[in-house]
């Protein structure tokens, strides 16, 4: 009797193959020897029947045939891959396969690919079916997860999840592009002198259209606000005054101003009005010498810790940032890179790592002292044992995994490395300098914060020295370079907003060490004020990497890392599939996506598909509800939700909004979505 092992893709098969050491030779879709056999799917073998294999009427567009809810769901073979699913059917039917061991991707989309197969190749349910779980594709790894695969079974909530998800995507994908399309695409179509324009909505796709078309309007409705900030240079003490400027200070509003709560001000540092900066001027430069008593001095030592390891969409978003490539390039990087053992695997929500693999990672990090680009690091982390308290950091937490730990450096296959290409070596690099910085100490700084009084008015300014750089030698690759131009272990700089723009007559270095020798109660000189003008700004368009972050935090942009982190429950989408959603948007000419910039922009025919859904079904637009149906898929993977109560209420849902569209009057419709004093409409074109 033989072992089947069922892969997702031929490269993956192969490592399974090399794993159990297959000697067999490759055949047509499958590798045998006299224990084993190793088949794979390429990507999904069965799908979903279009409506019309229901019913001949289906076919044809016409509202009378929605809502369209099948009692029972029907599949089929994918033409195109028909002749592997034939291959794989075969094998999984054969006398002589005692066991199938599953090893598909590990999640919900892997889950569902072998899930369809077994359905449709009607596979015996008194085969024994294991599942194999991994987290990299490391030969140990690969092992282990045969060793301990569990049976397919336990794994039956996270199917019925599956099946579940795409029912729904079906679900909304039919009922609803076709209302959409029936209702309003002739009028559309008319608007944009177009001969074909088909509605295509869906439940996460709609939701992100959403975000970038209200974002894109309210930067097109911003009006700039001019502000003005009254900054004080200040110098020595007066009995060592020389006209240096040693900093500036900048204004705030504190009781006892006499613009304390002023309608004059536009927020407590600046006023609305120029002329009022200038009247503060002239209060504060009578009489004559001008001098500033420091009211306060405050020093205290900030840390700041390594960041947390990545998960897909923080590494996506880097990636955006730093090289400027799409989330799709991203997932298809990483992918590489875990086909290559090089990294865990790559779709997983989860920044920390599992209390198992914490155990014995070290296994990881002395693999990385042969990784040129962070081999000192490494070495130093396994000399000083940095790694033997890391199970009891913030790095590591079993309740926040629920499929997969975080993004990581396996340590191995580091002889792929000269193969690269250069994105995947950054990429890589990037992976293994944020893993490695959890290991290092924070990074320290000496802040010194002054208050300073000038009659009854007050003056601040702060400043932050980067005593210790503890993981920040890591996690910034260029900090070497900058520490042996500079020859100074310390670096400084002046944290008042926008004073980085000032030029300074004295050094950082005179600065701060004449800013340690003062106390409260010292009094310095003032070399005069200046008014610095400045206008607030509009939002910032999403970038394919922010929109990622913000699918995954239900729709915020959550710039701070530590906030993201407090965030709970569920997002827009999975991580699996985010970069997808962006990805159609753009096909179907939706949105734009700027390949320098990775700024993403709705087209003119995306603004009207988005106000067609706003007055029609607005909870597709809806980020709080496309989240909640994500996380009613994850409690029916968890088991907190029954198929047949999720499905009752999908089911209802589709069925109301589906009616809605057929009962209402076009007419009302019509004048709603197309306002023509609406800005972005003039002569079927956006306005620039």
């Amino acid at each position: 009797m033989k072992k089947l092992f069922i892969a997702e893709k031929p490269s993956v098969a192969q490592q399974f193959a090399d794993a159990l050491k297959v000697k067999g030779s490759r055949k047509d879709g499958y590798i045998e020897d006299d224990n084993y056999i190793v088949t794979w799917c390429v990507g999904h073998l069965v799908g979903m029947s279009y409506p019309d294999a229901y019913d001949e009427k289906l076919k044809k567009w016409s509202m009378d045939t929605i809502p369209f809810i099948p009692e029972t769901y029907k599949y089929e073979v994918i033409p195109a891959v028909s002749k592997q699913f034939n291959v794989v059917k075969n094998l999984l039917n054969r006398d002589d396969v005692e066991t199938i061991y599953v090893c598909t991707d590990s999640g919900r989309e892997g889950e569902y690919i072998y899930r369809l197969v077994d359905m449709q190749a009607k596979v015996p349910a008194s085969k024994d079916k294991r599942r194999v779980w991994i987290d990299s594709q490391t030969e140990e790894e690969i092992l282990r997860g045969i060793r301990e695969a569990k049976p397919i079974s336990e794994y039956d909530n996270l199917s019925c999840s599956a099946y579940l998800r795409a029912k729904e995507d079906y679900l909304m994908g039919i009922n609803f592009s076709r209302a959409l399309t029936l209702k309003y695409s002739y009028p559309v179509k008319q608007y944009l002198g177009v001969d074909k324009c088909v509605i295509a909505v869906g439940r996460v796709m709609t939701c992100v259209l959403g975000m970038i078309v209200r974002r894109e309007r309210e930067i097109r409705d911003f009006s700039p606000t001019p502000f003005y900030r009254v900054m004080a240079k200040v110098g020595k003490k007066p009995e060592e005054a020389d006209n240096t400027t040693l900093f500036t200070a900048e204004w705030k509003s504190a009781p006892g101003s006499i613009y304390y709560n002023s309608p004059k001000l536009y927020k407590e540092n600046g006023f609305k009005e120029r002329v009022d900066a200038e009247q503060l001027i002239e209060y504060c430069d009578n009489p004559v010498p001008v001098e500033m008593k420091i009211k306060s001095i405050t020093k205290k030592t900030e840390k700041k810790n390594p960041p947390m390891l990545y998960n897909l969409a923080e590494l996506q978003n880097d990636c955006s940032r730093l090289f400027k490539i799409s989330p799709t390039e991203t997932l298809n990087t990483v992918q590489e890179l875990y086909e290559k053992k090089l990294v865990t695997y790559p779709r997983t929500d989860a920044r920390v790592l599992s209390t198992a693999i914490a155990k014995e990672i070290d296994k990881n990090i002395r693999g990385l002292c042969n990784y040129d680009k962070v081999a000192p690091f490494a070495q130093n982390i396994i000399n000083q044992g940095g790694y033997k308290g890391v199970a009891k950091s913030k790095y590591v937490n079993d309740k926040l995994i629920t499929d997969h730990y975080a993004i990581i450096p396996t340590g191995q296959g580091l002889g792929q490395l000269g193969k690269l290409t250069s994105i995947q070596a950054k990429v890589y690099e990037l992976i293994a300098r944020r893993f490695l910085s959890i290991f290092y100490p924070p990074a320290e700084y000496q802040k010194v914060a002054l208050v300073l009084e000038r009659k009854t008015e007050e003056f601040n300014a702060s400043f932050k020295l980067l005593m210790k750089p503890g993981y920040l030698v890591i996690a910034d690759p260029n900090f070497g370079k900058k520490k042996a131009e500079n020859d100074n272990d310390s670096s400084a700089e002046n944290d008042n907003e926008e004073n980085q723009e000032d030029k300074q007559q004295a050094s950082t270095e005179e600065i701060l060490e004449y800013i340690s020798k003062l106390r409260k109660g010292s009094v310095l000189s003032c070399n005069g004020f200046e008014i610095k003008e400045g206008t607030t700004s509009p939002p910032k368009r999403y970038t394919s990497g922010s929109m990622i972050l913000a699918m995954e935090n239900a729709g915020q942009l959550i710039e701070d890392e530590e906030l993201r982190e407090q965030i709970k429950g569920s997002g827009i989408g999975t991580s699996a599939t985010r970069d997808s959603i962006i990805t159609k948007l753009v096909t179907n000419k939706y949105i734009s996506l700027n390949k320098k910039t990775q700024l993403l922009t709705p087209t003119f025919l995306g603004e009207i598909i988005y106000d067609v859904v706003l007055y029609s079904i607005n909870g597709l637009l809806r980020a709080d509800l496309t989240a909640s149906w994500e996380k009613g898929l994850t409690g029916v993977a968890d088991g907190s939700i029954s198929e047949k109560e999720y499905m009752s209420k999908l089911s209802d849902y589709v069925v109301k909004y589906t009616n809605a569209v057929k009962t209402v009057r076009n007419q009302n419709q019509m004048h709603l979505i197309f306002d023509k004093t609406k800005p972005y409409y003039t002569k079927g074109k956006k306005t620039k």
